[in-house]
């Protein structure tokens, strides 16, 4: 028993240097609570955690077997996990170096800022290892409350004030959604553990005829409800353009990126090992997941899209184009082979790169016009292309465009559409490579704005120079997006070395 603990704290070594970082964080806030360098060393203090934390991922062995379960079978050991929680450190470590260079993080709040990230964090570690039904919920609660919080963060701001409240409605009711539907599972099969979920579904749906179908149906549609939310698809997609717009832009690049990659991977988890759905996913008489979780990806990239193309605040854009890109990988989702798994997989570290680049360039844009609309970017080539040009290499590689690293993105994702040969998912591609031509027109846009349109008459400029900080940090996103956009091996090695310890692929 002692030995079988000490194994299980060792493999939660991540989670355990998030949670001692937390209270190292808290208790120097406190303490150095009228420091005039109380931000620097709060930084400091939390990056260096995430770096200790990352540190104690465990390396992956080339031809390891699925790595087992912690406490029990409540967290998975696997490099699925793993993969995912190297993702996180590297958006939480961009969420820190925001906050830091942000005007809307005052430096009296800066503690309560990264204590919230830092809580993020570790629940997103939760989400991504859990194979519990209890243990998704709580972690998804505690994803969720640390975002509620951070949504509202701007005191005053009437925005920042409805945005919060907006997003806690619509979470209450994706949460009670979601537990119903657990409850309908636990109901079903008597059990909470995804691995043993599979088996008595199919016994209870084979054995209760078309009702026990129903219910395994609903307790299916219900538990995507929280999955959904988490990752802004649509019906479920709401909260997010309002939430983007009132919400600190330093919040909002890891809101855009580090929830919606766990949601998508504790998805993945949730159908191909508690569902145990990948043998039986396209075979004939099987309940079409795929046509449902396709229409949702048709429904969530077309919409994001469209809603972008008329948006004057650019971060209002960014949230819709947010949408769109859930809508790309529940495609992947929707296919559910191995390749269109590790396609996702890819996807995510490059989506990281291309979006949180482009908050942090209107983070800057709003540093030194005070404004966030199309109009603060106009003639922006011309008078700061320390930020024209990343932000330039970030929107094309968002549409898709060779040679960025978003083409190889939705190059490898579309190709696992069409290799199933289903005219389905011909028409599912079909739809995707139109969606992306429709983004085009947004995304040009802003870069019509800075390269072809002279400022706005009456604009003013806070600052005459981008901080060198910004800059090094928008040039430190952009170079890897140009990098890998010819040079993938490596990523897509990684991938494929993590992927495949997965028990479901």
């Amino acid at each position: 028993m002692a030995e079988t603990m000490s194994e299980d704290l060792v493999g939660i070594g991540f989670e355990l240097a998030i949670t001692a970082t937390i209270i190292v964080v808290l208790v120097m806030d406190l303490i150095l609570r009228a420091h005039p360098r109380r931000r620097l060393f709060l930084g400091c203090v939390s990056a260096l955690g995430l770096v200790v934390a990352a540190l104690l991922i465990p390396s992956v062995p080339e031809a390891a077997p699925d790595a087992g379960s912690l406490f029990g079978g409540m967290l998975a050991h696997d490099g699925f996990a793993l993969f995912f929680k190297g993702l996180f450190v590297v958006a939480a470590l961009l969420g820190v170096g925001f906050g830091a260079l942000s005007s809307e993080i005052t430096k009296e709040r800066f503690g309560e800022y990264l204590i919230l990230i830092l809580c993020l964090t570790l629940g997103l570690a939760l989400l991504v290892s859990a194979q519990n039904l209890l243990m998704i919920f709580l972690a998804i609660e505690l994803v969720s409350l640390p975002s509620y919080i951070l949504t509202g963060f701007r005191r005053g701001d009437r925005r920042s004030s409805e945005a919060a409240l907006k997003y806690v409605v619509y979470g209450a009711a994706a949460s009670g959604l979601m537990l119903y539907g657990f409850s309908l599972v636990y109901g079903l099969t008597g059990t909470l553990a995804l691995a043993d979920i599979g088996p008595a579904l199919f016994a209870a749906a084979a054995d209760g005829g078309i009702a026990a179908q129903v219910g395994v149906t609903m307790a299916a549609l219900l538990s995507i409800a929280g999955f959904g939310f988490k990752v802004a698809a649509v019906p479920f997609h709401m909260w997010c353009p309002d939430v983007y717009e009132g919400a600190p832009t330093p919040f909002v690049a890891f809101l855009s990126v580090a929830p919606k990659a766990s949601g998508i991977a504790a998805l993945l988890r949730f159908f191909f090992v508690g569902f145990g759905v990948q043998e039986t996913f396209m075979a004939p008489g099987a309940f079409p997941w795929p046509a449902i979780i396709g229409l949702m990806a048709v429904a969530t990239m077309t919409i994001g899209n469209l809603a972008a193309l008329h948006q004057e605040n650019v971060k209002r854009l960014l949230a819709y184009s947010s949408i769109a890109h859930a809508g790309y990988l529940l495609m992947g989702l929707a296919v559910g082979t191995p390749e269109a798994m590790r396609a996702v997989m890819l996807y995510l570290p490059i989506y990281l790169l291309m979006n949180m680049g482009a908050f942090l360039a209107v983070m800057a844009v709003r540093a030194r016009t005070g404004s966030e609309s199309v109009t603060a970017f106009k003639g922006l080539g011309a008078t700061c292309p320390l930020i024209a040009v990343p932000l330039t290499v970030f929107l094309f590689s968002l549409v898709g465009i060779p040679p960025f690293a978003g083409f190889i993105a939705k190059f490898y994702l579309f190709l696992a559409v069409l290799q199933t040969g289903l005219p389905f998912f011909y028409v599912l591609a079909v739809i995707a490579v139109v969606n992306t031509a429709i983004s085009l027109f947004y995304y040009a846009r802003i870069a019509r704005a800075m390269f072809l349109e002279q400022p706005a008459e009456g604009a003013v400029e806070r600052s005459e120079q981008l901080d060198l900080a910004s800059a090094g940090l928008l040039a430190v996103l952009a170079v890897p997006t140009l990098i890998l956009g010819v040079y993938w091996a490596p990523l897509a090695g990684l991938v494929d070395r993590t992927a495949t310890l997965l028990g479901a692929f």
